[in-house]
């Protein structure tokens, strides 16, 4: 929910899977959030990441790690990584 000033004001904003997007609940305790940095030409951190999260349900079906590759495989063309 918004307020008129545009701002979030609810207590609980609920993540979605970046794999699957189904809703994260809070009793989800085997989901995982995950940054990945962006590096330079020279591979060095510019300071900027990109957020995947993962379901308990994508880990426990053992398709996190291919998830992850396959998420970033898409994100790096549009954050310019090598």
């Amino acid at each position: 929910m918004q307020n008129e000033e545009g701002q979030n004001v609810d207590l609980y904003v609920p993540r979605k899977c970046s794999a699957t997007n189904r809703l994260i609940t809070s009793k989800d305790h085997a989901s995982v959030q995950i940054n990945i940095g962006h590096l330079d030409e020279l591979g060095r951190y510019t300071g900027s990441y990109s957020t995947f999260a993962l379901c308990g349900f994508v880990r426990a079906q053992g398709d996190a790690d291919s998830a992850l590759d396959r998420l970033w495989q898409k994100k790096k063309g549009e954050v310019r990584q090598q």
